[in-house]
């Protein structure tokens, strides 16, 4: 149970951005669809077939089981480097297409609407921050339970 303001804050964040990529990854599954996202993957011209496709089937279900870990506390470390690497590789999809001038929709949510390259990049490192902050205040083991009882013990 958090103890310390912070924990909670903490808490509430966490359940937060994993609400955000349940939600994410399980609309590109169950509402627009995995075909949608293919040819959204595809508009960015970063990768063919059938790399386009893998990504395209696999990233939605990375989002989706990393936020309901997230969501619930399940290996809560792995989850936050897990999200942390889907917001990497989309920030790089994102800024690559940006560089290249491509008029796309960002895919995220399954809209048609053209990408704001600017709000992506806040957006990016909005995440960026609130992931390092969480990884900093999210209690870690040193595998052999907490690193405080392990202290007294000695």
């Amino acid at each position: 149970m958090p103890a310390k303001p912070k924990e909670v804050v903490a808490l509430v964040l966490r359940v937060m951005l994993g609400c955000w990529f349940a939600y994410s990854g399980g609309l590109k599954i169950f509402g627009t669809g995995l075909d949608r996202f293919l040819a959204d993957v595809a508009n960015y011209r970063m990768v063919g077939p059938p790399l386009d496709a893998w990504v395209a089937y696999g990233v939605p279900w990375a989002e989706l089981i990393a936020g309901v870990c997230l969501m619930l506390g399940i290996l809560r470390r792995g989850a936050l480097l897990a999200v942390f690497g889907l917001v990497l590789i989309f920030s790089v999809a994102v800024g690559s297409a940006w560089v290249r001038g491509l008029d796309i929709s960002c895919g995220c949510h399954g809209g048609d609407a053209p990408i704001r390259y600017w709000a992506k990049a806040l957006e990016f490192a909005g995440y960026f921050l609130l992931l390092a902050w969480l990884w900093r205040v999210e209690p870690h083991h040193d595998g052999g339970g907490d690193v405080e009882n392990s202290r007294n013990l000695a």
